[in-house]
């Protein structure tokens, strides 16, 4: 993909990998349409892509309501006459036991919400524009946690499950007609959401430049997906022998976690 002069349209983009990703994109020329629920930090993204000569539009939603997406798709369709690429970036997060979500469905079904229907109706809603032009690309953002076995993000992680399954349908259906999806598949990104976790104040992480360059180079070259050699490893694996995979890597993630709370206790 040329980025001047296309029109991209970018969930989550109120902060984080977000805006940094729609900032890169403008920087290349781009067109953002960004959309996220907070309609003043959206307002504040626009006004800092605009004093670098930038373009871009807000489109306040609330990804978990039909309405509220709806009437984003209405608008987007109505005042652009050609749409390029669909960023599906927004997302929630959990840090649960199975266990500690025995009594609540509600952390499933909130997460699927906007992880993945939130995704898919955006993506229904634009891929007759895309087969009307002959070409659209969608990115849909994943986990390095959806290619290895990592406990405690059950819910995150069916969700995004679901979206990587959906995106290789898209390929599998629409490719030949221009339509494609790439799925990026992150490691933990400091961003607003991780720091919510304590826990993670210790984890190295991932910075948010970074991570909004992986969805630069998933919309540049349009792979069928994005990530790191430890993910695709994983994935490798959990294909191979799914059984040890899990067995073996859970001590691992124990001691690391063990090794996390003992720093939070010590206040390092």
């Amino acid at each position: 993909m040329r980025f001047k002069g296309t029109t991209i349209v970018l969930t989550g983009a109120s902060s984080g990998i977000g805006e940094q990703a729609a900032k890169q994109l403008a920087a290349r020329g781009a067109r953002l349409c960004l959309i996220a629920r907070r309609e003043t930090e959206l307002a504040r993204v626009r006004r800092d892509i605009k004093a670098n000569g930038g373009q871009a539009w807000i489109y306040p939603t609330d990804l978990t309501d039909d309405t509220s997406i709806d009437a984003t798709l209405a608008r987007l369709l109505k005042e652009h006459g050609r749409l390029d690429a669909l960023v599906n970036n927004a997302a929630h997060s959990i840090r649960r036991s199975i266990l500690d979500t025995l009594d609540r469905p509600h952390d499933y079904e909130r997460t699927m919400r906007l992880n993945y229907f939130g995704a898919l109706r955006l993506t229904m809603g634009l891929i007759p524009r895309f087969l009307e032009q002959g070409n659209g690309h969608v990115v849909n953002v994943s986990t390095l946690s959806a290619q290895v076995p990592i406990p405690l993000f059950s819910a995150y992680l069916a969700s995004k499950a679901a979206l990587d399954s959906y995106s290789r349908s898209l390929n599998a259906e629409l490719g030949h007609r221009g339509i494609t999806a790439s799925v990026v598949y992150f490691p933990m990104v400091r961003t607003p959401m991780s720091n919510r976790t304590r826990l993670y104040r210790h984890m190295k992480m991932m910075d948010v430049d970074a991570a909004a360059g992986w969805i630069v180079k998933a919309l540049r070259d349009r792979p069928a997906r994005v990530g790191s050699p430890l993910g695709t490893f994983g994935s490798l694996l959990m294909a191979a022998v799914p059984g040890p995979a899990v067995k073996y890597s859970q001590p691992i993630f124990r001691r690391m976690d063990k090794k996390l709370r003992d720093k939070l206790s010590k206040g390092k």
